[in-house]
């Protein structure tokens, strides 16, 4: 889907093209008339009208001996609908690795070992660190505080900064001196 927008933008991405889609929006056009209008060579406005059409925002008849071109409205407006629709400005962002931050954050604080070097004081690079730390507990298990902070040492050896920060940050919950992970992380 995505290839199909950029194709779409790349249509429009040209001075004259939007030119060329105004003036079809008002009425239909020989390359020769666009040409004279815009001041182009015939050429030129051919090269335009291809990108137009490749984009499937214009289509061609015969009149005469002339390729009259007109904007398929109904085209333009469907796409304009499909991408500002949420589905559409979702699928456009459906390729981006939404975990990219978190890795970045990752490999900045931590050694080759996987031990962090300093818990970042920053709240979203902390949030990064601690869902990552929060991976290493299995959700539905109670875990003692010795056994968390066994587990928790892997990372710093401030288990308790750690701990607090991961109850604190809602991915761990902790009730008469047991922890949890909170089963939607």
């Amino acid at each position: 889907m995505n290839g199909e927008w950029v194709d779409f933008f790349k249509a429009l991405a040209d001075s004259n093209r939007l030119k060329i889609v105004g003036l079809l929006a008002e009425k239909s056009y020989s390359v020769e008339e666009l040409a004279a209008l815009l001041k182009l060579k015939p050429s030129t406005v051919s090269h335009h009208l291809s990108k137009l059409a490749q984009a499937e925002l214009v289509r061609s008849h015969a009149e005469s001996y002339y390729s009259v071109y007109e904007l398929d409205r109904a085209v333009l407006e469907e796409k304009a609908r499909a991408l500002f629709s949420q589905a559409g400005l979702s699928a456009v962002a459906a390729e981006v690795d939404m975990d990219a931050y978190d890795a970045k954050v990752l490999r900045d604080f931590s050694r080759r070992d996987g031990r962090l070097k300093t818990i970042p004081a920053q709240r979203k690079k902390l949030d990064a660190i601690l869902r990552h730390v929060a991976r290493s507990f299995e959700p539905g298990i109670r875990y003692s505080e010795k056994r968390v902070n066994e587990i928790l040492s892997r990372y710093h050896e401030d288990t308790a900064l750690l701990r607090r920060e991961l109850v604190g940050s809602g991915l761990m919950k902790r009730e008469d001196g047991e922890y949890w992970k909170v089963a939607n992380e």
